[in-house]
């Protein structure tokens, strides 16, 4: 008897509807086979279904059994298929019929199955929902565990499945099960655990400056300066000046993260914006993403957040260049013989450099030990190309002991995370405003395109002829060039202006400072 079933295959963050095709036949010897491209895990799906419908107290049929995934030239991947698998062998063995009211083509079947017959947490759940939703009321059955992300898409049925036992039952008409309710996608996601509060951080208010006019318009910030100086610190306090993220944000980053399946059993969505920090020792795959199956890497799991690389030239060089196109382009692209992948990759990278390899070059009371040659083979490490798709430079220097005074006698300038935040919070509404009339996603000033600029930029004369002025003492790219302009966007937009002035020209012009 052949049976015919509904899944999804996800290949990157697009889903394609995949009919897993069940027969068992009377005649022929027995067997189990797998056809349609099936990856290794989806081979193994052989061995568990087998157990889980044998411990799920039914007949496993000693007959011929050939599965196919259709498409058949499209790769399987994936533990997903042992749900419609078994359900097919039990259909195509008759040990099951469906209720006649079932619509099969408005039904998708979705989960890993463990020996038990109890359904795993499955990756990728959010986009069978989303998926589903284009169908239109659509029933879907996916492990209980990972059912609350599908939980926020309107307008589809979930049925949570604990057990292959449990949903045969309610095929049966033996048990009822509670379809999950509709959670909407709220607001309310401000509210996070952050490590540091700026206000645990002495002295460096040039660079909390910095770091808020990074977190208003979204702009890529190098921090350099001898270590101890407070460089790691300030950019771990990073997240707790982000605004929360709205709603399409939230789904936006919960898809990367559901198709990793780095999203925590239960969890529905993705709350804070992501603060990646990878090891200098990762892969280029790691870090822009691979795999046969391509997964997403470090850039496309801090989208809409922030990338930081603590002691950047310590990467390989090679693995900064491939920054490159994700730091310019929002997005990043990954090739392979069976066909290419798009992730969204629009994060903020925050780096963070010693001076020298030793790190006390320009230090008040050590002395620097490297030559000119090892500081420049050092410096050497990040190319022209990248130190132009970067913002804000600034300079962490030595905090003066005054300002460590543990009785907090130090009377200098002071912010919280908290007023930060306010800030930023205020900035980015006024870009929101500003954007909401552009037909794509625009969220940042950082993400304008040079025509963009153009059409917001609202420079004064004053502020034009010192940006021209100083683009021909030092020889600015176009890239910087243009790259000025928004972060003085940026601190215009902070100061609830406008036009650009030409202090905030001046202010964007400092952070210019190369290393």
């Amino acid at each position: 008897m052949l049976v015919k079933l509904r899944s999804i295959a996800n290949l990157g963050l697009e889903t394609v509807a995949v009919d897993v095709e069940v027969d068992v036949a009377a005649l022929g010897f027995p067997g189990f086979t797998i056809v349609g491209l099936p990856s290794k895990a989806v081979e193994e799906a052989r061995e568990r279904v087998k157990t889980a419908i044998v411990n799920s107290k039914m007949d496993f049929p000693a007959k011929k059994i050939t599965v196919n995934l259709a498409p058949a030239d499209l790769p399987k991947d994936g533990a997903a298929y042992d749900l419609p698998i078994a359900l097919g062998v039990l259909l195509g063995s008759g040990q099951l019929e469906l209720p006649d009211d079932m619509d099969l083509n408005k039904s998708f079947f979705y989960g890993e199955l463990s020996l038990d017959g109890s359904l795993r947490p499955t990756k990728g759940i959010l986009l069978l929902g989303l998926f589903a939703q284009k169908v239109g009321g659509a029933n879907i059955f996916v492990p209980q565990a990972s059912a609350p992300e599908a939980g926020v898409v309107a307008g589809i049925k979930v049925i949570p499945v604990e057990t292959l036992h449990q949903l045969v039952k309610y095929l049966t008409g033996q048990e009822k099960l509670n379809p999950l309710l509709h959670a909407p996608v709220k607001n309310a996601y401000d509210e996070q655990l952050v490590e540091f509060d700026l206000l645990e951080i002495a002295g460096q208010e040039q660079a909390k400056r910095a770091l808020i006019i990074a977190a208003s318009g979204g702009h890529n910030l190098l921090m350099w300066g001898p270590p101890g100086t407070g460089k790691t610190m300030l950019s771990r306090a990073l997240p707790g000046i982000l605004p929360p993220l709205s709603p399409a944000e939230a789904l936006e980053v919960t898809r990367i993260y559901s198709v990793a399946g780095l999203l925590s059993p239960g969890q529905a969505l993705v709350a804070a914006r992501p603060f990646r920090s990878p090891h200098h020792g990762i892969s280029a795959a790691g870090m822009i993403g691979g795999g046969s199956n391509p997964l997403p890497g470090e850039v496309s799991l801090a989208h809409l957040g922030v990338l930081f690389l603590d002691e950047m030239p310590e990467f390989p060089r090679s693995l900064i260049e491939s920054l490159r196109q994700p730091m310019e382009d929002g997005v990043v692209e990954i090739v392979r013989v069976a066909g290419h992948v798009r992730y969204p990759a629009s994060f903020t990278l925050i780096a963070a450099i010693n001076p020298c390899p030793c790190g006390y070059l320009g230090h008040p009371r050590r002395e620097c030990k490297c030559s000119d040659k090892q500081i420049a083979k050092y410096r050497h490490r990040l190319s022209g190309p990248i130190l132009d798709r970067i913002d804000l430079f600034v300079n962490v220097s030595v905090v003066e002991t005054d300002k460590l005074s543990i009785t907090g006698s130090y009377q200098g300038q002071k912010i919280s995370s908290r007023e930060a935040k306010n800030q930023v919070i205020g900035a980015r509404q006024i870009q929101k405003m500003r954007f909401k009339k552009e037909n794509r996603s625009l969220y940042t000033n950082s993400q304008m395109k040079n025509s963009d600029v153009k059409k917001y930029g609202y420079l004064t004369s004053e502020a034009e002829n010192l940006l021209k002025l100083a683009a021909d003492r030092f020889d600015f790219s176009a890239r910087s060039y243009f790259r000025l302009v928004k972060v003085a966007r940026t601190i215009a937009d902070l100061s609830s202006s406008e036009p650009i002035l030409p202090a905030h020209m001046a202010e964007a012009l400092q952070y210019r400072q190369i290393i």
